[in-house]
């Protein structure tokens, strides 16, 4: 047995309440207080409410996909918004389609899931992949909650502070900012990359990708994830079949 299955499980404001020290102790809390403050300056740079900036940091919650719906609201259609949103955002489906077997027990129905799956992000996920599985079962669920929500108020409260100092921020310094999450990602990765596979997958990914990227192609970071991946899948494969 595993040390998550023998020890017994905290209560549910228990294992919430590791889950916001979990938050606020994560190197991706740093990233995501100088990277909301980007945004809270780009959203004032575009003319939009406080309330607005904040409303959208908690329904979007995706710091790209708050870019292209604040830069783009005032010079494209609703509908073009919406679509280029989605089409950012596309890229959490299999995050969230890893993450579910870690969260899903006969206890947490489909109705639990909603707010896990909402707070998904790129920071949270990471975060959640590396400590929910050793944590018990019943309570990965409230602690993936308070990791969630640990990580977006202090976006909130970043954005804030970015969106009341924006007149001072110079321009390049708030674009700067938002370069820390990619870069965050890269050493997470990196860090976790521990298979064979893994390791293929990560390095082919940062060969294909700024080649796909300086060729202006389309749907660049799809293509870098299904040619790497396969190409890493295929290695293993033939590795595998050596033996």
């Amino acid at each position: 047995m595993t040390a998550a299955e023998t020890t017994p499980p905290r209560s549910t404001v228990q294992a919430f309440r590791d889950g916001l020290v979990a938050a606020w102790t994560s190197v991706f809390v740093l990233v995501l207080l100088g990277n909301y403050v980007g945004i809270g300056a780009l959203a004032y740079e575009f003319g939009f409410s406080l309330n607005w900036m904040l409303l959208s940091t908690v329904l979007v919650w995706a710091a790209p996909a708050q870019v292209i719906l604040i830069s783009t609201l005032n010079t494209a259609t609703l509908i073009e918004v919406a679509l280029a949103v989605t089409l950012s955002s596309v890229r959490f489906l299999p995050m969230v389609v890893a993450l579910l077997p870690m969260l899903k027990t006969k206890e947490a129905g489909a109705g639990r899931l909603v707010l896990p799956m909402h707070l998904t992000a790129i920071s949270v996920w990471v975060e959640g992949m590396r400590l929910l599985p050793g944590r018990p079962a019943p309570e990965r669920v409230p602690f993936y909650n308070g990791l969630g929500i640990g990580l977006l108020a202090a976006a909130c409260v970043a954005s804030v502070f970015g969106y009341v100092l924006a007149a001072r921020l110079p321009t390049i310094l708030a674009a700067a900012l938002l370069f820390l999450t990619p870069m965050a990602l890269l050493m997470s990765v990196s860090r976790n990359s521990k298979t064979l596979i893994d390791k293929l997958a990560f390095g082919f990914g940062l060969v294909v990708g700024p080649v796909l990227a300086a060729h202006k192609v389309g749907l660049d970071l799809m293509w870098t994830g299904l040619i790497a991946g396969t190409a890493a899948y295929v290695i293993h494969r033939i590795r595998e079949a050596a033996r």
